[in-house]
């Protein structure tokens, strides 16, 4: 059986058993014929259950001799060893050659938080006298109120506003649902957008419960709430690098620094692991220092 073969095998695999997207499928298979490749090039005609730990440290020098950073490089080691695994269950394989392959070592690096007067200032330059406006100053609100990423907004449904119980329903990674509580200043910008914006559009048949809309009807794209957010950074001269990303972080990031508990603030981000929301959520040394001198017995 060649590496097509299990690669098909693979791919069924991630889509019943897994129930993986097709985004993150796709990532996975690319990652599996990234090594394919490298073993044509070196003019070799291997087997993937004949594959050593010495030929997967090979094509690691390889990835980064092509210039992949380390960041790649460790998403593509996860993908071989998901590959590899397959195998495994599949009785392909008694033993598993990814299993003592390292990868490279990653630093943490936090994306840039906006402050309170930062955020107000990147919606304060929003031209309200235009739909887009409109619309925008929702988009902003909704982000920096309720910390969602931006697959998440732009995939927010009208259905799913509860705005009499102050919640909104997100449909996060995976799926998964979750209730996130949404502030009156968000709720205030989108009833404002729907009633007096939104109402105007001709909306196209599959998008009529879908909230933000382009001026056609559509559903935004994820690359076009990057542009906005960019586009009104520069406006309010904010040299920071700016992504939707930097309001969810912020989000998180202010909800700590006001006493928020760190459990509740994953439940609200959608987040599996506390350990994923430790890293998002940034505690300047100030807050730490005035914690410790608040709730510390010896201090």
């Amino acid at each position: 059986m060649n590496w097509k073969s299990y690669i098909h095998g693979f791919r069924s695999f991630l889509k019943l058993e897994r129930s993986l997207s097709e985004n993150t499928i796709e990532a996975y298979i690319h990652d599996v014929e990234l090594i394919v490749r490298f073993f044509e090039l070196e003019g070799r005609t291997i087997a993937p259950k004949d594959v050593t730990l010495e030929d997967l440290q090979s094509f690691l020098k390889w990835l980064n001799g092509i210039g992949m950073g380390p960041h790649s490089q460790a998403r593509i080691i996860s993908g071989i060893k998901g590959f590899y695994k397959y195998l495994l269950l599949e009785n392909v394989l008694n033993t598993n050659p990814t299993e003592l392959l390292e990868a490279p070592k990653l630093g943490r690096k936090l994306p840039d938080t906006l402050n309170l007067e930062e955020i107000n200032k990147i919606i304060d330059t929003i031209d309200l006298s235009t739909p887009e406006g409109q619309r925008n100053k929702a988009i902003l609100e909704t982000l920096y109120s309720c910390g969602l990423r931006v697959s998440e907004l732009v995939n927010l449904r009208i259905s799913d506003l509860y705005f009499n119980d102050e919640f909104i329903k997100v449909v996060g990674k995976g799926n998964k649902e979750r209730l996130v509580p949404i502030g009156s200043v968000a709720m205030k910008q989108i009833n404002i957008y729907k009633n007096e914006v939104r109402c105007h559009i001709a909306v196209k048949k599959e998008y009529e419960d879908i909230l933000f809309l382009n001026n056609r009807g559509a559903k935004l794209s994820r690359v076009m709430i990057f542009t906005i957010i960019k586009r009104l950074a520069v406006l309010a001269g904010i040299k920071k690098s700016i992504s939707p990303h930097t309001f969810r972080h912020s989000f998180a990031s202010h909800l700590i620094e006001g006493g928020a508990d760190l459990r509740a603030v994953q439940e609200m981000l959608g987040h599996e692991s506390i350990t994923t929301t430790e890293i998002y959520t940034h505690l300047d040394r100030d807050y730490l220092r005035q914690a410790i001198i608040q709730f510390h017995p010896r201090s």
